[in-house]
């Protein structure tokens, strides 16, 4: 199923580059996040918010970060 969503530029761009520094492509990134919402009952936008909390406490760097 696809589903066609209009994103901030800002975000949108934030977003490409989280998935360019994971080594894949922005739909793939949002996609992970929404299978794992569905195996585990939690909304996708707080598992993103989750691995940014992560990135953080870990000091990972990512491309837009620098």
């Amino acid at each position: 199923m696809n589903m066609s969503i209009r994103l901030p530029d800002s975000l949108h761009n934030r977003l490409k580059q989280m998935a360019e520094a994971e080594g894949i492509s922005m739909n793939q990134f949002i996609n992970l996040f929404k299978d794992l919402a569905d195996e585990t009952g939690i909304p996708y936008k707080s598992l993103i918010n989750l691995y940014l909390r992560d990135c953080v406490q870990t000091k990972k760097k990512l491309k837009w970060a620098s």
